[in-house]
């Protein structure tokens, strides 16, 4: 219609000029009325748009939308058509089914039922912030998506649920969830609407552990970004000063942690931590990722708690020891709170299949072995590991080879270190709990001190003397070992001799001992031999008599078969056997 007719109108977009109509865009929009009224008398209008939400392209669009050119409206546009009709006032007071009640209609019957859509309009509200906010579009769009996840979990629950043979309803596990499929898609979106929508999310009920794998996979994929800043191994080459945004996605990420233990693998966790720790986010960030941590830490590895120290450390050693060492008095306290409840939990606590008490023996294994790999850093002062090693109870270790090895590998990395502080590190070992063949290492490690060794050899005479014992079940066999008495106090040995000549005196007996022992275990041997030999002897003649025996039987059986085979063969033999023994017997009687 207005093909032939020349413009009247030109609107400044942007540095984009558009030659327009007064009359299409005046019936249509508000806000270009009241500027055409504001110039009534300029037959040439010229007016410039500042702000104009989407800029040109959105305009362009409203341009053709008055001029009642057919375009398609999606989720690629709806935001910016809509922001920009309530920018341009094109209402129903001005129009019938104007472009406001277009895109609203879409908006609410379209978009709001697709949560993939709702994703794409949060993508374009990102450049139409606050205006996309104040018009609510971002609120909508999020709790649609809120409830759809949570709707699509339902269903995908009551399609896992079965009848069992009895004719009970269960949920099959090992039906692999399908409700989690949007979780790929939310990691498009901008963080701070991120986080509004998993907190949406919570308030809808959704499962922690689907909160939990949105917030693994929009991490990395935001961290990654800089592979630096999620591989350690790449930490050095990070630029801090221009880590804003990744400190923002860490602390904002921590921040919408379920609560809930397991919702999150804790490899992830340690992940986080190192992040927050290179990138210096808030205290407080950190402190809750420890307690998190410290939770659920007997399921930790070794490569877990390997906290790589950063340059703001200061302190020159490879590894954090100061953060493990607060995530272990995390454990340590929950372990003591688990331990403060009634006297019946208190007992299932304290009892060796208690959940409680294997998680310890676990983080015991996990320290001692964290304490070797950080012994040999020039730079770790003795504090420091006394601290990792003296965070957990004494009955946590069972046996003490891990923390003598780690011990034993920080005296060898550590030659200058004083006597005294020598005594002070291998006080923390109890030497009744190593095994023999660490026991017989530490007998002859010239790196401990006299007064360990002492005690090593010792115990070891104990266990001598026990085994000796046990050979001997009558007390009269036993060997006559001649020892001297001694005393142990507070774990340290004490007699009326000096250390060096305990020392020589228990090397001396404890020689004795194992040749005792030699000698114990060669007769042990001999008596097996000689047992086999009269086993074997006892087998042969029990084989003679039996053929002996055998023998005779036959014999017996075949005399007895040849007589009565005789006698039944010659009857009339028999018969006169007979009458001669009636012929004497009347003789004998006639006489």
């Amino acid at each position: 219609i207005f093909r032939d007719v020349p413009s009247d109108i030109t609107i400044e977009v942007n540095g984009v000029s558009f030659a327009l109509h007064k009359f299409p865009l005046v019936s249509r929009s508000g806000r270009i009325q009241k500027l055409v009224a504001e110039h009534r008398d300029s037959d040439m209008l010229r007016v410039e748009l500042v702000n104009v939400p989407g800029g040109a392209e959105s305009f362009e669009l409203a341009a053709k939308f008055c001029y009642g050119i057919n375009f398609e409206i999606t989720s690629f546009n709806v935001a910016q058509l809509y922001c920009v009709s309530d920018y341009l006032e094109m209402t129903e007071e001005f129009s019938k089914d104007n472009l406001g009640s277009r895109t609203e209609e879409y908006l609410e019957i379209v978009v709001c039922k697709n949560l993939e859509m709702c994703v794409e309009v949060l993508q374009q509200c990102e450049s139409l912030l606050p205006l996309a906010d104040e018009l609510k579009i971002i609120s909508r769009c999020i709790d649609a998506i809120a409830s759809k996840a949570c709707a699509e979990q339902i269903a995908s629950s009551f399609s896992r649920l079965e009848y069992s043979s009895s004719g009970r309803l269960h949920m099959n596990r090992q039906t692999k969830c399908e409700g989690d499929w949007w979780i790929e898609d939310l990691s498009v979106i901008r963080i701070d609407l991120y986080q509004r929508l998993i907190t949406a999310m919570k308030c809808r009920g959704v499962r922690p552990e689907s909160i939990g794998a949105s917030l693994v996979n929009f991490a990395q994929k935001e961290l990654t970004k800089k592979c630096s800043l999620w591989n350690p191994s790449g930490l050095t080459k990070v630029d801090l000063g221009s880590t804003d945004h990744e400190q923002l996605v860490v602390e904002t990420i921590i921040g919408l942690l379920p609560v809930e233990k397991l919702a999150v693998p804790i490899s992830f966790l340690f992940g986080l931590l190192r992040s927050a720790v290179m990138l210096d986010c808030s205290i407080s960030c950190r402190l809750d990722l420890e307690r998190r941590i410290g939770s659920q830490l007997d399921i930790a590895t070794l490569d877990d708690i390997l906290i790589p120290s950063f340059r703001h450390s200061g302190d020159g050693t490879l590894f954090d020891v100061d953060t493990v060492q607060r995530i272990l008095v995390n454990f340590s306290q929950q372990d003591d709170s688990e331990g403060d409840m009634d006297d019946e939990s208190v007992f299932e606590s304290d009892s060796p299949r208690s959940p409680s008490q294997t998680a310890l023996f676990k983080v015991a294994i996990l320290v001692d072995n964290y304490l070797a790999e950080i012994a040999p850093d020039a730079n770790l002062k003795l504090p420091k590991f006394l601290g990792i090693a003296e965070t957990l109870p004494e009955h946590a270790r069972t046996i003490h080879d891990g923390l003598y090895r780690a011990i034993d590998i920080y005296l060898k990395a550590h030659p200058s270190l004083p006597d005294e502080d020598r005594k002070r590190l291998c006080k923390l070992i109890d030497f009744q709990k190593l095994s023999q063949e660490a026991g017989a290492h530490a007998a002859q490690n010239e790196r401990l001190p006299i007064q360990s060794i002492v005690q090593v050899l010792y115990f070891e005479q104990l266990r001598l003397r026990n085994a000796l014992c046990c050979s001997y079940p009558d007390d009269d066999h036993k060997p006559a070992v001649h020892h001297q008495s001694w005393r142990i106090s507070s774990g340290a040995l004490s007699a009326a001799m000096s250390p060096r000549d305990n020392y020589a005196s228990l090397r001396r007996e404890n020689r004795e001992l194992k040749l005792e022992l030699t000698r114990m275990r060669m007769r042990l041997n001999d008596l097996e031999k000689e047992h086999v030999c009269m086993k074997r002897d006892m087998v042969k003649s029990r084989s003679r008599r039996f053929m002996r025996s055998f023998s005779k039987k036959i014999g017996k059986l075949s005399l007895f078969g040849h007589s009565s085979s005789r006698g039944s063969s010659s009857p009339s033999r028999q018969s006169y056997r007979t009458d001669s023994k009636v012929i004497e017997r009347t003789c004998a009687s006639t006489d």
